[in-house]
């Protein structure tokens, strides 16, 4: 008698990277199906990067984000891939960046593959080699596993000569699918293939007056001079269009996943019919939403708007960067310095889930769905996270003035001797880095108002409540609870308007903390004296 059950498909952990490496672990059963055995290559996974602007934070999220989709098609198949972060340095200088020095200089080369413009930073051999090299430190300065791939030397050693041919094949085809989505006259001269000059090296956007595909060449009129010239697609004496370069790199390189913005929706789609005309798949891949800057723009690499890497990891470790990265892809989120606190007290929440989770179920889909497992690389150490979150060190710092880690360090001992810089290294971190964005944020924009008749009863209520455990280890359960009852005996309705007049009238600024914990690092002591200045200012104001 057979056995009618069937198996049923394994629960993916509820994480997003997980749904994406479904659809990678299916594209490539699709096309190793297809080729069978002649096709059993690691999964390949790229991302793109343009080098005419130095490389900018979303240039990291696509790497940190597409790496992520590669842990967890590992951790579904057990299967190999590669990860190929691939510079598109032989596209034609536009224009020049606002944000480079020596910008008179860079003009002279507007038309020129990147790859052969001048270094502006004089560190370099071009600006690509520049803008490269930046790429590679930073993405290895957060640990990826990656392949760096240069466009002009894929396409000078030949790498992309066989589908450049096959380019030559179907040109019209290729024409056809991206002419009627350009204007009239742009459409009347459009060509895929973008020959060099061979005199000038500028990558020229010519219409083609014959395409050689057995010979492998085109031929074209310099519009300038009306020189006539017939130059081979191979070897680097021409390049593709963007459309046309996108899909054409898919199939010579059989990319079988890659994610992209959303304002490159219309890109994905016409790159994909002009790939199945060649011959290949495209990848399978995610749409994720941009990022946008403090009013609400898009940021750009030219323009330098939004955040930097090194910025943002001057106010928070790198974990709360990728946590920043993983959230909601498909959102458009606001990026800019005052998310950062809040993105960095997320993590360490995550990473405290994640720890218990890994205890119990080293393997199970709770802990795999967990962001922090995802930014460990899939093993939470034991002394990750923070005994003392983010949100607290900086009220801390403002209250203390704090202009040196020292004076944190001060409060925290006090409240837990058994913590240092050693035993919690992330905490360490954090007392740094809670120092900066104090300094340059937090301090500038305090703003203390006076209590009510009201406020100012409730705050000489808990004062007088405070003295009562100064000398006592109460601990920031017994204290929040304290904070709330005082708030509930004087009628605060709804009751977090009490904590916001804690937070305006001692602290100067909108948000804070849960008070409780607050008192039990800062002390029970210096909270009273707190309440006791704030007082006093109001009536010598």
């Amino acid at each position: 008698m057979s056995d009618s059950r069937t198996t049923s498909a394994p629960v993916l952990p509820r994480a997003w990277p997980f749904e994406e490496a479904q659809k990678l672990a299916t594209h490539v059963d699709a096309r190793t199906a297809k080729a069978g055995a002649d096709d059993a290559r690691p999964a390949l996974l790229e991302t793109g990067y343009g080098p005419s602007g130095l490389p900018h934070i979303g240039t990291f999220g696509e790497v940190a984000r597409t790496s992520w989709v590669r842990q967890a098609y590992t951790a579904l198949t057990g299967r190999p891939s590669r990860l190929l972060a691939f510079s598109d340095d032989m596209d034609a200088l536009r224009k020049v960046p606002d944000n480079v020095p020596n910008r008179d200089m860079l003009e002279k080369f507007i038309g020129q593959p990147l790859s052969r413009v001048p270094d502006p930073f004089g560190t370099h051999e071009s600006f690509a080699a520049h803008n490269n090299a930046r790429l590679c430190s930073f993405l290895d300065s957060f640990g990826f596993d990656y392949e760096f791939a240069s466009s002009t030397q894929y396409y000078t050693g030949g790498r992309f000569d066989a589908a450049l041919k096959r380019v030559l094949e179907v040109h019209e085809e290729v024409v056809g699918v991206i002419a009627p989505t350009l204007g009239p006259d742009r459409r009347a001269t459009y060509s895929p293939v973008l020959p060099l000059h061979p005199r000038t090296g500028e990558v020229m956007q010519v219409k083609m007056d014959a395409v050689n595909a057995q010979a492998g060449t085109v031929q074209w009129t310099d519009p300038a001079t009306g020189e006539k010239f017939e130059t081979p697609v191979t070897g680097g004496h021409a390049k593709m269009q963007w459309k046309a370069d996108w899909a054409m790199r898919w199939y010579a390189l059989g990319v079988d996943y890659e994610m992209s913005g959303k304002d490159l929706i219309d890109s994905v789609r016409l790159s994909g019919r002009i790939c199945r005309i060649l011959g290949g798949e495209p990848p399978a891949g995610l749409t994720y939403e941009l990022f946008l800057d403090e009013n609400g723009q898009k940021i750009s690499k030219s323009k330098g708007n939004g955040l930097s890497v090194e910025e943002w990891l001057r106010y928070a470790p790198q974990e709360s960067l990728g946590q920043f990265m993983f959230n909601q892809p498909q959102r458009a989120k606001r990026l800019y310095f005052d998310v950062i606190p809040k993105t960095a007290d997320d993590y360490l929440t995550h990473v405290e889930k994640a720890k218990t989770l890994q205890a119990a179920d080293p393997k199970g889909n709770d802990l795999r769905a967990n962001p922090a497992w995802f930014i460990n690389k899939g093993d939470i150490a034991n002394n990750a996270g923070s005994p003392v979150s983010f949100g607290m060190l900086l009220n801390l710092a403002s209250v203390a003035n704090a202009e040196t880690p020292e004076v944190l360090w001060g409060f925290i001992r006090r409240y837990d001797a058994s913590v240092s810089p050693e035993t919690h290294p992330m905490l360490a971190c954090l007392v740094e880095h809670a120092i900066a964005y104090y300094a340059d944020f937090v301090r500038p924009a305090k703003t203390f108002r006076a209590p009510s008749d009201k406020e100012r009863a409730a705050l000489v209520d808990l004062a007088d409540a405070l003295r009562g455990y100064e000398g006592e280890a109460a601990d920031a359960s017994t204290l929040q609870n304290l904070v709330f009852e005082i708030g509930k005996r004087h009628e605060f309705e709804p009751l977090r308007s009490w904590f916001g007049c804690l937070y305006e009238v001692l602290l100067g600024q909108k948000e804070g903390p849960r008070f409780g914990g607050f008192v039990a690092l800062y002390g029970v002591r210096e909270t009273v004296a707190l309440i006791e200045a704030a007082l006093l200012r109001e009536q010598q104001g």
